[in-house]
């Protein structure tokens, strides 16, 4: 059934046990496999997602409201060029959230290279599994930062475990691509409000201890304690482990 049918359809999830379902399997990496894609994929059927075919299907679901639009903004870059700048609407709230959370630990913005594309206008080498033309996923651009690669990835990974997205890292050209599945997102930031268990930062010019547990909510007792640090000395471009205090 095709997701203009159920479009309309109350959307009910219950108990933990379905929002933790598929990270309970996840691989703790983001190495391409068959697995990967057979949970993108699974996700997308549960969901009652169509794959779109050519343009004219992708402007279908954007007039139905299934895909929105998706443009730069204070939160997240769009790279020019993005021939179908739409996805569904959790893709933009992730977004949102992930971007802000980017920008504030790793002090640049995250930048999307890709998200919707019909099966007929993929690249050559692209998966024939892949669940791009179903507005699910979308690529980010891949940091020459190490130390924002680590951030990002380490975020990502976190995610996957919990179940909401499944993530690789792909080498022509580099990037990473992100499927997200929808209702099982929106129930882990319903439960949590997206606060992972620890958090990374990237150390700034004139960044102290004090001024990041500050902004995290947390000590710099805990701080010292995850990174094994006996003063209180910090230099940029250092990658912390951000302790949350539940």
């Amino acid at each position: 059934m095709s997701d203009l049918r159920v479009a309309m359809r109350p959307v009910v999830v219950t108990g933990l046990a379905f929002l933790l379902g598929v990270g309970a399997v996840a691989a703790q990496s983001l190495r391409p496999t068959r697995a990967s894609l057979d949970r993108q994929n699974r996700m997308a059927e549960e969901h009652h997602y169509s794959y779109l075919d050519d343009a004219d299907d992708v402007e279908r679901f954007v007039r139905a409201g299934l895909l929105v639009s998706v443009a730069s903004n204070p939160d997240f870059d769009v790279k020019e060029g993005v021939r179908f700048p739409y996805a569904r609407p959790e893709v933009v709230d992730f977004l949102s959230r992930m971007g802000r959370r980017y920008e504030d630990a790793c002090h640049e913005k995250l930048v999307v290279t890709s998200l919707t594309r019909p099966r007929r206008l993929q690249p050559p080498n692209a998966s024939s599994r892949s669940v791009h033309p179903t507005g699910m996923a979308f690529d980010l651009r891949r940091s020459w930062r190490r130390e924002c690669r680590s951030y990002l990835e380490g975020v990502l990974v976190a995610l996957e475990i919990e179940g909401v997205l499944e993530a690789n890292y792909e080498r022509r050209p580099p990037h990473y691509h992100v499927a997200l599945f929808p209702r099982p997102w929106t129930r882990y930031v319903e439960e949590t409000g997206f606060q992972l268990a620890e958090s990374k930062y990237v150390v700034a010019a004139g960044d102290n201890l004090w001024k990041i547990a500050h902004r995290y909510g947390t000590t710099v007792g805990l701080i010292k304690q995850a990174n094994g640090l006996r003063g209180n000395t910090i230099r940029p471009g250092q990658l912390l482990t951000v302790p949350a205090v539940r």
